[in-house]
């Protein structure tokens, strides 16, 4: 997957440059995880004003009808709540056959829905399994349980998702770990068992010496295979009808970073909604935006 620099001040009037080549409507489905705040809440506003159908979803039922009617009182009634709690099999499943149900399809899919227990400063991997469980695995099998219900949209379809730097295959120290997730035929199996090796390190003390990453560890290992994930399922679905990117909002001042930050969410989300809207002809597969800073370029 190869990474792009972005430049905000681009992408801040993209999608007003999109309103000639616009592909979406009204029937146009989104779907947003982990949106009752911060960055995807902003998205999900972002998608309404420009007239998709957006479903947002949150773990927390009260917050996130709470969000929807916020966003309704401001005249957004294309907006729709599911409660989703991506750290759990039985939501997911209940989710998808709503999804399904309710809309008969999806055109687009923003995985955002994540949790870290650090502080900015901090790197405890006390919680690792919760981290890989929410972060990962949860994204994962959202993900494949939708993949049958893209639809053949006047577009390709899209998922993004929302990913991070500290993933980058770059942060790994470990040359077994890295000549792994390098493989150019690299399996969904082989990602699995990467976070398997991570997850049985952290239980047995050993994370520490074994060149895992060394910022936010559990948080950037769950990034780290989100995104080789991505790699491979954009790969799968090339030359298709199914655009897989990720983005990394940079450092935005949401609830994860207590409010510190060099830009808000709702900057990041007009990236986001940038990305997800591009047209056709300019739509890539398998990338990695970077987004609001002078950042290097890198491949995963």
């Amino acid at each position: 997957m190869e990474s792009k620099l972005v430049d905000q001040f681009h992408f801040s009037s993209m999608v007003s440059l999109y309103a000639s080549n616009r592909w979406w409507s009204g029937d146009t489905v989104a779907v947003v995880t982990g949106a009752n705040k911060g960055i995807d809440l902003a998205v999900v506003k972002r998608f309404a004003e420009l007239g998709l159908t957006v479903v947002l979803t949150a773990r927390e039922e009260e917050r996130g009808k709470k969000a929807t009617e916020k966003l309704r009182e401001e005249g957004l009634d294309n907006v729709r709540f599911f409660a989703l709690d991506v750290s759990k099999a039985a939501s997911i499943k209940t989710f998808v056959s709503w999804v399904e149900t309710t809309f008969g399809g999806l055109d687009i899919l923003v995985n955002n829905a994540g949790v870290s227990f650090n502080d900015i400063h901090e790197n405890s991997v006390e919680f690792a399994e919760t981290v890989i469980k929410t972060n990962f695995h949860g994204p994962k099998l959202l993900t494949d349980s939708l993949l049958p219900l893209f639809r053949l949209s006047p577009s390709i379809s899209r998922i993004l998702n929302i990913s991070s730097r500290l993933g980058s295959i770059n942060k790994v120290r470990n040359h077994t770990i890295k000549a792994t997730l390098q493989k150019e035929r690299l399996s969904e199996e082989e990602i699995e068992g990467v976070v398997k090796m991570f997850l049985e390190a952290v239980k047995e003390g050993r994370w520490e010496r074994e060149g895992w990453p060394q910022i936010w560890t559990d948080y950037s290992v769950s990034k780290l295979a989100l995104n080789a994930y991505s790699r491979v399922l954009a790969k799968r679905f090339e030359g298709g009808r199914l655009s897989v990117n990720c983005f990394c909002p940079g450092y935005t001042q949401t609830s994860m970073t207590r409010g510190q930050g060099t830009h808000t969410p709702d900057a990041a989300a007009e990236v986001a909604v940038s990305l997800a809207l591009l047209p056709p002809h300019e739509l890539p597969t398998g990338h990695f935006f970077l987004g609001f800073g002078p950042y290097n370029q890198s491949r995963l």
